[in-house]
């Protein structure tokens, strides 16, 4: 019998589906994740998730597989020749954004010894568990994603705006957000 899943990954495609049942909604606690999730949930930003996880990879490799380190270091320059990449979204300002939170980061790092810790801060570090009945009761921000997003944009942050944020809290875990009927809720309640 298949898994009752989020009705947002019901018949997709197997990518989809792998990322619904293996990692959104997964508490994060590594800050390469987290940086990943910063870009991904940027470039979302007016479009769908999974024209965005379709080219994942093509922005694994813009963005040197993801290293903080190394975008932070990206120059100027590099915007336009990352404006030539078909493997990601061609937005001059959101890839200018990527590259402006890729030095943020490592500012929030410093500070706080790690991302995760200081993301995890919006959240008491504990996971908020929703419990939602359906797809349509899950909110688009909260509180938290609110702080959040102001928080970030103080810091000089791009692209973090209250719904990114909270799309970015569901995906590292800070929240389950998984439907009550989902397979995944419950296996992510012990979390």
């Amino acid at each position: 019998m298949d898994k009752k899943r989020c009705q947002w990954a019901e018949g997709s495609f197997e990518e989809y589906i792998r990322y619904h049942d293996e990692e959104w909604g997964v508490p994060v606690h590594d800050d390469k994740v987290h940086f990943e999730f910063l870009i991904l949930e940027g470039a979302q930003a007016g479009l769908s998730w999974s024209t965005v996880l379709k080219k994942r990879e093509g922005y694994r490799s813009a963005f040197a597989d993801f290293d903080v380190n190394q975008v932070a270091e990206y120059p100027d320059t590099m915007v336009d020749e990352l404006l030539q990449d078909s493997g990601i979204i061609r937005n001059r300002l959101k890839i200018a954004g990527a590259i402006t939170n890729a030095r943020k980061f490592l500012e929030v790092q410093k500070e706080f010894g790690s991302f995760d810790h200081y993301i995890w801060g919006f959240v008491n570090h504990k996971v908020i568990h929703g419990h939602w009945e359906a797809m349509s009761d899950v909110p688009a921000t909260t509180p938290e994603s609110d702080a959040l997003s102001k928080d970030l944009k103080k810091r000089g942050f791009k692209f973090v705006g209250s719904t990114i944020m909270y799309a970015h809290m569901q995906a590292t875990g800070l929240v389950n957000d998984h439907t009550k009927d989902c397979f995944r809720y419950q296996e992510l309640l012990g979390t």
